[in-house]
């Protein structure tokens, strides 16, 4: 039997939503040992001038408890 915690985090990107996710689970991983998943909560974003200019993205992260 295995326990996990899960940690919410912010990924952000100027290109998409898919790299903003890519950047909030390898920025978890630098601090957290275990990451095994994650799930989206939100996406939301910044508009500048009336374009999208950054996709913000808050994810949970998943990872074991170690014992």
């Amino acid at each position: 039997m295995a326990t996990y915690k899960k940690i919410e985090v912010v990924g952000t990107s100027s290109k998409s939503v898919a790299d903003a996710i890519k950047s909030a689970v390898s920025g978890a991983s630098k601090s957290v040992r275990n990451v095994s998943w994650f799930e989206v909560a939100e996406i939301r974003g910044a508009v500048k001038g009336g374009e999208v200019s950054e996709f913000q993205v808050t994810v949970r992260i998943g990872f074991k408890v170690e014992s």
